[in-house]
């Protein structure tokens, strides 16, 4: 009895032994499946650009659209009708003030104001007459003085016919440049017919127009840098030289105009350029180029790349991963943008490549091609 029951004792350790044997084995199993299974799902690396952010010395600055417009400007036209005797310029010419432009046929008009001339010499000759017979008695003062008036009228008549042959030359009212003309001689020229344009190029109006809310940023005699197709690599400032009086209702922009020195002739009235005005002293901020900012309905969002330890493999080295941080950015100047909270200097961010990445992301830094970071940057040579 003793000896069965003791054989199977050792039947059931067998038994028991044999079961947990096969858990262990199973949970090795299961293990290692896992294993196999996490390091085949692993995220796979991704290739970006990246910079350390620091911080840069950033202006202030207003930006605006704006179109050139001569400080004087008029289109010529004749305030009379008649055929074109002559033309005394040539188009793109520079004219002084009172530079002859245009003859009309004046033959009729100076025939008519040799006769006037005629009839005031003639008043002249009797109001002289009736002078030297008034002192010796032998007219009365009304007679002398009926004399007088007569000699007036001629006089004012030759002179309105004299205006009317004035307006068949056509001077330039101030010094500029013509532009073209299609009047020819012999020609018909209605009145008020457009003969050409004349501009004072020297000195260059901008209008522009700006927020309401910036109306406290600007004032008379602030300084503005202008840019354009134009421009090129050359500096052109100038100065505001007005603000308007009224905030226009319909856009709540305030209207502004300003100077600038155009003496060499480079730019051109109906131009449009941009208007950039610094507004208060340089400041101290962290920038970046913006391709590395994501801006979404919920905030601006970037990734930076973290140092990570594996903490199965601590004596591996640390590996660089991916993590999206929401920042506040701030103004924007050529490139780049600046960053106001979310970032400190010296952090690591990712400038390019963004899209596909999520938190804990692998990163390979590949500084190659950077995209584009430039404060004022200009347009590539083609």
């Amino acid at each position: 009895m003793k000896k069965s029951m003791s054989k199977r004792m050792i039947i059931m350790l067998v038994s028991v032994g044999s079961l947990f044997a096969a858990i262990i084995g199973y949970q090795m199993f299961v293990a290692s499946m896992m294993k196999k299974y996490l390091a085949s799902n692993a995220q796979p690396p991704a290739t970006v650009t990246a910079m350390q952010v620091t911080q840069q010395s950033w202006q202030p600055q207003l930006s605006a659209v704006g179109t050139l417009r001569a400080v004087q400007g008029v289109q010529i036209t004749s305030e009379t009708s008649g055929i074109v005797k002559k033309i005394h310029f040539k188009s793109g010419d520079e004219v002084r003030q009172g530079d002859l432009l245009l003859e009309i046929n004046s033959a009729e008009e100076a025939a008519v104001l040799q006769s006037l001339q005629a009839s005031r010499k003639l008043a002249e000759i009797n109001f002289k007459r009736d002078q030297q017979q008034f002192a010796i008695h032998a007219i009365s003062q009304a007679q002398l003085d009926a004399s007088q008036a007569g000699l007036t009228g001629k006089k004012a008549l030759e002179a309105q016919q004299q205006a009317i042959i004035d307006k068949k030359q056509i001077r330039a009212p101030f010094a500029g440049r013509l532009g073209i003309t299609r009047i020819n001689p012999g020609q018909y020229l209605n009145m008020a017919e457009p003969i050409v344009s004349l501009q004072n190029n020297r000195a260059l109006y901008i209008d522009f127009n700006l927020p309401q809310k910036f109306v406290g940023a600007i004032k008379p005699g602030q300084n503005i840098s202008l840019s354009g197709s134009k421009a090129g690599d050359r500096a052109i400032s100038g100065k505001i030289t007005t603000i308007n009086s009224v905030v226009d209702p319909a856009t709540r922009n305030v209207q502004v105009e300003g100077e600038v020195d155009n003496a060499d002739g480079a730019l051109l009235p109906g131009m449009f350029v941009h208007v950039n005005i610094d507004t208060g002293a340089p400041k101290m901020l962290l920038t970046l180029p913006q391709t590395a900012i994501s801006y979404n309905a919920y905030g601006s969002t970037l990734f930076v790349a973290r140092e990570e330890k594996d903490p199965a493999q601590a004596e591996a080295p640390a590996k660089l991963v991916a993590q999206q941080l929401f920042v506040k950015t701030g103004d924007k100047r050529g490139d780049q943008v600046a960053i106001l909270e979310g970032l400190k200097e010296g952090d690591t961010v990712v400038t390019s490549g963004q899209l596909k990445l999520k938190n804990g992301t692998p990163l390979i830094i590949n500084n190659t091609v950077l995209p584009a970071n430039e404060a004022a940057p200009k347009p590539q040579e083609q």
